[in-house]
């Protein structure tokens, strides 16, 4: 990527000849990024500013994944892998996009050959600029979907009331991450804070050579991470990094003199599409439009799921909380509390709408989930299908610290007696913030 430094020191459009290897690197990045910015699907979406949320909901072509045949055929003949892209995970490293990945690459390669034989210019100034402004509005909308996704803490939420219970040693690299993140709001706002910047900066062709430095900080950052806690976004994120280091690399002369050799650095502009210089004022103003269309829609989307799935006014199961289980009567004797139990419960907990999780007195947790029919009963199935509940009960809130479960349990009558945990009582949530500490609080 360096060698497109060539283009342009200043980011003008250059009119002087590129080296070889510039027209090679720039050939090849035109057909990479270009094919990657139109099949992962996600920044045409954040493109389309507000008018995205109502398209990704419409069932239409569009959430077909139809690079299915091509990815499906590599993966079985070459690599003897399923690459069908899962339509139930929102994991970015599955197989369908490692195998897409290098189809692009072979793609990118075969037409950076094809085109460096027939085309016998030496230089690209004006496809430098259309290229460039194309990668920094996707660049930009990306920074600005995921910065949004942590303004309003939707991307990493905090631990749910079953995660409080359970032992450290049982998450997973990427759980402790996403939790580390999410039990801290402003931590995360902040985080969300620098993408936002760094996405509205992109937008805006005087600050854009800023804007690429920040979201290449920022990517970076996001790669390592998605590297060493093995989060499932890896092709994403050195994507995105990619794309900064290229729209940074006409100012690497430059920025290099400037920072290493404290030399003065001449205006870092972006190159210009038109000739004529109302032409390019008009661009540059319909790019902010475009920019603030693009953050008012992924702000607007991020609203609306913190509402609904994280805010205070988010539906809860009407027995919201964590309930310790006092006493538990299986066919009319009382089960005593041994950990070498395999029937009787030591907690339950009820949080999101249609789920419960109980514990069992080894310490496992099971999900399952939970319906509450007309008839006032709770209702609890295995989450792997099974069609008849393993328990019909009936609730019965003796006290708000206090519940009553009686009804049938794997074929035998329970009645279960019920305390409240209140969930401050776990440090994670009440340690809070300390100005002055005399010794480090770790627990």
């Amino acid at each position: 990527m360096t060698a497109l430094r060539a283009a342009g020191a200043t980011g003008a459009v250059a009119a002087q000849a590129w080296s070889p290897v510039t027209l090679l690197a720039f050939r090849f990045c035109v057909v990479w990024l270009g094919l990657y910015c139109l099949l992962w699907t996600y920044i045409p979406f954040a493109l389309l500013g507000v008018a995205g949320r109502w398209v990704r909901e419409y069932p239409g072509p569009w959430n077909t994944p139809f690079t299915d045949p091509v990815t499906g055929w590599v993966g079985r003949v070459f690599f003897g892998v399923d690459a069908v892209v899962r339509t139930d995970s929102g994991a970015g490293d599955q197989a369908a996009m490692w195998v897409l990945t290098c189809c692009v690459l072979v793609v990118a390669l075969v037409a950076t050959a094809v085109w460096s034989i027939l085309d016998r210019r030496t230089a690209y100034p004006r496809l430098w600029a259309w290229f460039a402004l194309a990668l920094r509005l996707c660049l930009g909308a990306t920074m600005l979907g995921f910065g949004f996704a942590k303004v309003f803490p939707t991307q990493m939420p905090g631990p749910s009331l079953a995660q409080l219970l359970q032992p450290y040693g049982e998450f997973s690299p990427a759980s402790v991450l996403w939790l580390q993140v999410g039990s801290s709001a402003p931590y995360e706002i902040a985080l969300g804070a620098v993408e936002v910047a760094a996405g509205l900066l992109l937008f805006v062709p005087r600050t854009a050579v800023l804007g690429a430095m920040a979201t290449c900080a920022a990517m970076a950052q996001v790669l390592l991470l998605n590297l060493t806690f093995d989060i499932p976004e890896k092709l994403l994120a050195a994507h995105l990094l990619l794309m900064s280091l290229v729209l940074l690399a006409p100012a690497l002369r430059p920025l290099t003199g400037l920072f290493l050799r404290s030399r003065a650095c001449p205006p870092l502009t972006t190159p210009a599409l038109f000739t004529a210089d109302h032409k390019n004022r008009a661009a540059a103003l319909a790019q902010l439009v475009l920019g603030l269309w693009v953050a008012f829609g992924c702000g607007y989307d991020r609203w609306v799921v913190w509402q609904d799935q994280y805010g205070a006014a988010r539906a809860t199961s009407p027995l919201y909380g964590i309930w310790d289980v006092s006493t538990f009567t299986l066919d009319g004797q009382p089960v005593p509390a041994l950990i070498t139990d395999e029937i009787r419960w030591r907690r339950i907990v009820f949080d999101d709408p249609g789920t419960a999780t109980y514990q069992r007195m080894d310490g496992e947790l099971v999900a399952s989930r939970a319906e509450f029919g007309a008839d006032g009963r709770l209702r609890l199935t295995e989450t792997a299908g099974a069609a008849a509940p393993f328990a019909t009960l009936t609730p019965d809130r003796v006290s708000p610290d206090r519940l009553l479960l009686r009804g049938e349990l794997s074929g035998h009558a329970v009645v279960l007696t019920l305390d409240r945990v209140d969930p401050n009582t776990f440090t994670l949530r009440s340690r809070g913030f300390h100005w002055v500490q005399d010794y480090p609080y770790f627990r």
